[in-house]
């Protein structure tokens, strides 16, 4: 896998993407990160946990593993395009909103990301294993990502974790993706007293020895921003001022937006890493 770098613009076949990713004003080493293939159409943003470097470790080698997995497929196998039911919905607490997206079902490229998501896991799992770490103790990370094909009219959409997925359309922010933690499985049943700490997750990738990850298609837009970003993020910074930098964004700031949605998480505390992949498409 070659090396992803925080200052290049990929161009893509249906857009362009820029990422950045910054160790924060309080940790000491950084365990977020991203990888973009345009070659591939493929986009993620990983936070690694786990203590020392372990959190670097299983961010960086959950990439390798999901990249390979996706390059060593045989292309032959997403030739014919299925359409998308245009009254399909967003999975998850998303799912009254009609958006155009199709669940996870049978489709090959949505079998293939799933596929690809468990294999990541199991290959961190055994590693864990190997070094004698207790299952849901060992090292771990978020994964959250889009993978579009050339010539495809749909993306898959592939989370696990408490990594975000939104998206900027006519002057409108969505959170695409649903955070995998304690925190949101509460808010999501009602309760509004003694909740539970924010980045208590679900599952991520590794601890355990099964994961089902959030997987689905949807069809982007020309014109359409798609943001993924670290909790570094959005745990420092409102949506109302992430809205503020994306309704500025264009093929030409997409750098720009990045550094200052990566300060503005600095000037509010830059308690976390903090990466952010900018994703515009204009086909």
């Amino acid at each position: 896998m070659k090396p992803t770098s925080s200052n290049q613009t990929y161009r893509l076949a249906t857009g362009y993407a820029f990422g950045l990713s910054d160790i924060g004003l309080v940790r000491r080493n950084n365990e977020d990160n991203f990888l973009v293939d345009d070659a591939l159409g493929l986009v993620i943003v990983c936070d690694g946990m786990g203590g020392h470097d372990a959190g670097e470790v299983a961010s960086t080698e959950a990439l390798a593993l999901f990249h390979q997995f996706i390059a060593e497929l045989d292309p032959r196998a997403f030739h014919t395009e299925q359409r998308d039911d245009p009254d399909a919905t967003l999975p998850g607490r998303h799912a009254a909103q009609s958006d155009g997206t199709t669940p996870q079902g049978t489709h090959p490229a949505i079998t293939a990301a799933t596929r690809a998501v468990k294999h990541v896991n199991a290959q961190l799992f055994a590693i864990n294993r190997s070094d004698m770490r207790p299952d849901g103790r060992g090292m771990g990370t978020t994964m959250t990502g889009i993978w579009r094909q050339p010539h495809s009219a749909t993306m898959v959409v592939f989370h696990v974790g408490d990594s975000r997925l939104y998206r900027w359309r006519d002057s409108r922010m969505l959170q695409i993706t649903s955070d995998q933690t304690l925190y949101q499985q509460a808010l999501d049943a009602g309760i509004t007293v003694n909740l539970p700490g924010r980045n208590e997750l679900l599952q991520a990738l590794g601890p355990s020895p099964a994961v089902e990850p959030e997987v689905h298609r949807l069809t982007p837009r020309p014109g359409d921003l798609y943001l993924l970003c670290s909790d570094g993020l959005y745990g420092m910074v409102n949506d109302q001022q992430i809205s503020d930098v994306l309704r500025n964004a264009t093929p030409e700031t997409l750098v720009a937006c990045s550094h200052q949605l990566v300060e503005l998480a600095k000037q509010h505390g830059g308690k976390d890493n903090v990466t952010v992949v900018l994703v515009w498409f204009d086909a």
